[in-house]
């Protein structure tokens, strides 16, 4: 009878161990809702055309390494003028990226070339509503996990005053949740308690980054040229 107990115990653990949700970009532990993936909708059409302004870079483009250009604790952040847009189809991974900043060293231009699917996460190069970094399971921890409501990775170029700057470097733009206090611009990587991240899911924010291929493990993140914006108003069209 012992060795029966111990046997069923051990099939209970068994089964309510696989019974347990994969973490990942569209499953997180400790939900208290469920959403339906965007290809459940009937309207769906996969196209989002999204701007952002009041706009903050992090550091600036001449800083001497070892530098660091996420800016989490909003010590190195300056604002900057200009638009951050996109138009972009989901389904097919495709559209248009551009990001037109008026910088103290200039016009800053920066275009998405081509998509490009780095990680299985990124479905094709454009992904819409999936959970990232964090503890999510999908991306890195350079950023609180966040639901993304749409996210694209690929390779483009930038100009500076007209002159190219930097040609087929990677590129990463996302909308998330909230990231960054409303009123200090600080980002708390970690959450206090639960799984949730730590984010406010009462606000919005657009990042976009261009990174060199060339790596220098001084800098954060470990990048030779990472520069990273982000605007705090988010406009859906």
């Amino acid at each position: 009878m012992l060795r029966l107990a111990i046997l069923c115990s051990l099939v209970s653990l068994a089964a309510s161990s696989s019974a347990q949700p994969e973490r990942g970009p569209r499953m997180q532990p400790e939900t208290a809702m469920g959403m339906y993936a965007p290809n459940q909708h009937e309207l769906y059409d996969g196209r989002f055309i999204i701007r952002g302004t009041r706009i903050y870079q992090a550091g600036a483009l001449d800083d001497q390494s070892p530098w660091d250009h996420m800016g989490d604790d909003a010590t190195n952040l300056r604002a900057v003028h200009g638009e951050i847009s996109f138009d972009v189809n989901e389904i097919v991974n495709t559209g248009t990226f551009r990001a037109e900043l008026q910088l103290p060293e200039g016009r800053y231009v920066v275009e998405l070339d081509r998509f490009h699917e780095f990680s299985p996460c990124q479905d094709g190069g454009i992904a819409a509503y999936l959970f990232e970094h964090g503890n999510s399971g999908c991306g890195d921890m350079n950023w609180p996990k966040s639901l993304l409501f749409v996210a694209a990775w690929g390779y483009g170029h930038a100009t500076l005053n007209g002159e190219p700057l930097y040609d087929d470097y990677e590129i990463h733009f996302m909308v998330t949740q909230g990231m960054r206090d409303r009123e200090t611009l600080e980002v708390m990587l970690e959450p206090s308690s639960g799984e949730a991240g730590a984010v406010n899911p009462a606000s919005q924010q657009l990042d976009f980054y261009i990174r060199s291929p060339e790596r220098n493990e001084a800098n954060h993140p470990n990048r030779e040229v990472f520069d990273h914006f982000f605007a705090m108003e988010v406009t859906w069209q």
